[in-house]
């Protein structure tokens, strides 16, 4: 029996891909081939989607949403980000380096970071109405060691995570073929297209109901309440 055709309207949502690729454009980046399955599942859904590169960026490291106020001669991160303010969906994408994320992925979750203090307009975390997910890529062990610090450090600073969030594909370890080249089975993998097809469902059923609903619901979750002397009231049945 043949499962129900989803029938939900989708065009109103945004999402963006950050690529934590090593490589500037336009050299071929296979963690970019595998975003662009997802992509295009999104695209045909309606949905407005947006790659970045970071390493094409001049994106300063540190904690802070602009580091020029912080020593750095320049900082782009400030210009990209209101591409995370205006998405719904935010997918880290990135290579395997010695096991782990890449330099380029470490540094994106940094800045990302770097805003985790900041408020949306119902006085929650700011990543709040957010869902996030997660694509890795590589030649070597190591895809469910980097998604679980990419969601780890996604749902911490207010994202929304959905079930199988994640998905990569990894060649032989050891050096042999990627994503992309010729003979590597790659983009043929049926276990990396279905676990990159739900992924990318799942992440769009979240955010519109999320979307629908006007987010997480505040009550409970307010910061200025914590600080306001609300955590001693633990006997007052409102706060139970």
């Amino acid at each position: 029996m043949a499962a129900p055709q989803d029938s939900t309207d989708y065009s109103d949502l945004k999402a963006v891909y950050f690529n934590g690729t090593l490589k500037r454009s336009p050299e071929t980046s296979n963690t970019e081939g595998l975003i662009n399955v997802s992509r295009l599942i999104m695209e045909k859904q309606g949905v407005s989607t947006r790659v970045i590169r970071t390493v094409d960026h001049d994106i300063a490291s540190g904690v802070y949403p602009d580091m020029t106020e912080h020593g750095w001669p320049s900082d782009e991160w400030p210009e990209l980000y209101p591409a995370v303010e205006e998405a719904d969906i935010v997918v880290v994408a990135g290579p395997i380096w010695l096991g782990d994320n890449s330099s380029q992925t470490k540094k994106l979750i940094e800045r990302l970071y770097a805003h985790s203090g900041e408020l949306n307009h119902k006085g929650q975390w700011v990543f709040y109405p957010k869902v996030g997910g997660c694509l890795i890529t590589g030649n070597e062990d190591g895809i469910k060691h980097c998604s679980m610090n990419v969601l780890y450090s996604l749902q911490h600073v207010g994202f929304t995570i959905p079930p199988q969030a994640d998905a990569g594909w990894i060649g032989p370890v050891g050096p042999g073929p990627s994503y992309l080249d010729e003979g590597s089975g790659g983009p043929e993998s049926d276990f990396t297209n279905r676990n990159t097809t739900f992924m990318t469902w799942n992440l769009l059923h979240f955010a519109r109901m999320l979307k629908d609903v006007g987010g997480i619901p505040a009550y409970g979750n307010l910061p200025e309440e914590w600080k306001a002397g609300t955590r001693f009231d633990f006997e007052n049945p409102e706060y139970r």
